[in-house]
């Protein structure tokens, strides 16, 4: 019974959240966002144990897979431009790669951040399986990762859309790789919205962050802590 509640429950919020996002379309009303926040308010009021919830969520979760697998279908459509422009990709990423380690090295130093959580949140931006696994072998916290993975990725596709607009940045490329790179999965579902360009240098982006960030943030933790 548990497990059929859980997954139906999601399954309504999510829908009803999407509902909302569609009649107001405002960026902090993404449904991702109010549906997770929905539902962990409602798992603390009611006492019910995030083990006991997750016995139906995880088989939401196996669905994981086959949506990521989903995004082949716009990267082979686009598959053009990531030939065309693969080199501004790959240097984008690196680009995005050692700025996020710099800046979040940088910012937790003057705040005198312990070692520890530091370390916890180098991988922030790499997708949440792989940044777990980054965060316990260089001596993080790895379900502390989890949670800074889901804060980066509601902060990209919230405040992303409004950066693009200041920034006047119209390139499905840039938008492609700097949500890709800093806001994974989250993020990328954010750029749907823009169209299937966006979507695909999104998809590839977020791969290739995983395997480019599983290589540098080890090397980074072991030059500089």
């Amino acid at each position: 019974m548990n497990v059929v509640l859980s997954i139906i429950s999601t399954i309504v919020i999510y829908l009803l959240m999407a509902k909302l996002y569609q009649r107001f379309n405002y960026p902090f009303l993404l449904p991702v966002v109010t549906a997770s926040i929905i539902i962990i308010v409602g798992l603390l009021v009611l006492h019910i144990p995030y083990e006991v919830y997750m016995e139906g969520g995880k088989w939401l979760q196996h669905l994981l897979g086959p949506a990521i697998v989903g995004l082949a279908y716009p990267l082979y459509n686009q598959r053009h431009l990531l030939v065309k422009y693969k080199y501004s990709i790959i240097s984008g990423l690196f680009i995005a790669m050692i700025s996020g380690l710099i800046s979040v090295y940088v910012l937790l130093v003057l705040f005198k951040v312990e070692r520890e959580l530091i370390l916890t949140a180098l991988p922030k931006s790499l997708t949440t399986p792989i940044a777990m696994q980054v965060s316990e072998t260089i001596g993080g916290i790895a379900p502390l990762t989890a949670a800074l993975v889901m804060i980066a990725g509601f902060a990209g596709a919230i405040f992303g859309p409004a950066i693009y607009k200041l920034a006047k940045i119209n390139s499905p490329i840039s938008r492609g790789i700097s949500m890709g790179s800093a806001s994974h999965g989250v993020g990328i579902s954010k750029l749907n919205e823009y169209g299937e360009e966006d979507l695909s240098i999104g998809s590839v982006s977020m791969s290739l962050s995983a395997v480019i960030g599983a290589v540098i943030c080890p090397i980074f933790a072991i030059l500089f802590l």
